[in-house]
């Protein structure tokens, strides 16, 4: 799959479900509306999707939600669906979570064929955990992780930066990171939807946070890459690697392979615009021809890439309907 502007697109990030057992700040606001179970996509329309996608190319997907482990039936997804794919035509199949469950499924997501998961964690302090994401509770999270890890599944950690929230905290989360054998994402807030808090306030630009890094610890060009916009640093003090994300001061749309599918089945192919192409006719059709003319479509429009502003939300929908 190659869009209008040369790229490969070779990465899809499914949502199973818009729903989130937290309601953090930069993501949501504390009154949330999500989709009704009649809107969303069924458990064999999703694996329906991924094998769809991989037969058009794609090599790796991602689940994502909201929380995906909140979805009922989400593990056997992977076991009964998507996970059979890999080696198949799928190279990796991922998730992102809170870590709420993860404690509850780590053994069947690394039985089903999942090898890493990204862990969004932004406070090792409970009390600031619990403000930032409004509901959540460290220990139950620390918990997940802790099995995960145990599970055999490789832990990468995603803490989003937030000025005067946890500035304070990214260098001991790196040191943390480094303690327990798990890679750290730094990233930068991003203005989708509405939220409480203002984004201009809490916005912190990673280039300031690379010169606080650069003053306690030897960071590398890494050679490691993922499928995702992350750019890696080796830590050798620590033996892990750091990766930061940086939408605002480090646009990396140039080598965007990423197409989003919402739970609802709307596939959207940038995350900073609202343009999208509901996948949802056409993949209940059973017409291939009807579902790969829908792609073909949206690859048509990918643009070449997002305009963040955060004076004002790029898009009306929020970083839960399509997982980041």
């Amino acid at each position: 799959m190659n869009d209008a502007h040369g790229r490969t697109i070779s990465y899809v990030r499914l949502s199973l479900t818009d729903r989130c057992d937290m309601r953090c700040r930069y993501c949501m606001a504390e009154d949330m509306t999500f989709l009704r179970r009649k809107d969303i996509l069924s458990l064999e329309e999703i694996v329906a999707l991924a094998d769809a996608f991989v037969a058009r190319g794609v090599r790796k997907i991602r689940l994502t939600g909201g929380e995906p482990l909140s979805r009922r039936g989400a593990v056997d997804v992977v076991a009964r669906g998507i996970g059979r794919l890999i080696g198949n035509g799928l190279e990796e199949l991922t998730l992102t979570t809170n870590a709420s469950r993860l404690a509850e499924f780590a053994p069947a997501l690394f039985e089903a064929g999942i090898r890493r998961v990204n862990v969004s964690l932004d406070s090792l302090d409970a009390d600031r955990f619990r403000y930032v994401t409004r509901t959540g509770d460290l220990a139950t999270v620390l918990d997940g992780i802790r099995a995960g890890a145990a599970a055999g599944l490789k832990i990468k950690i995603n803490m989003v930066a937030l000025n005067g929230l946890n500035d304070d905290e990214i260098i001991p989360m790196l040191r943390w990171c480094g303690d327990h054998g798990y890679d750290l994402s730094l990233i930068e807030t991003m203005p989708l939807g509405v939220i409480d808090d203002d984004r201009q306030d809490r916005f912190l630009p990673l280039t300031k946070v690379r010169q606080a890094l650069d003053e306690e610890f030897s960071l590398l060009p890494s050679l490691h890459k993922t499928s995702g916009p992350a750019r890696y640093w080796d830590v050798p003090d620590l033996g892990i690697k750091l990766g930061m994300i940086s939408p605002l001061t480090g646009n990396f749309c140039e080598s965007c392979n990423r197409i989003r599918v919402s739970a609802s089945g709307k596939l959207y192919m940038c995350l900073g615009h609202e343009d999208h192409i509901d996948l949802l006719a056409a993949l209940r059709s059973g017409d291939a021809t009807l579902f790969d003319s829908a792609v073909d479509q949206a690859l048509r429009l990918k643009p070449k890439a997002h305009s963040f502003d955060l004076s004002q939300p790029a898009t009306a929908r929020h970083m839960n309907v399509t997982g980041g």
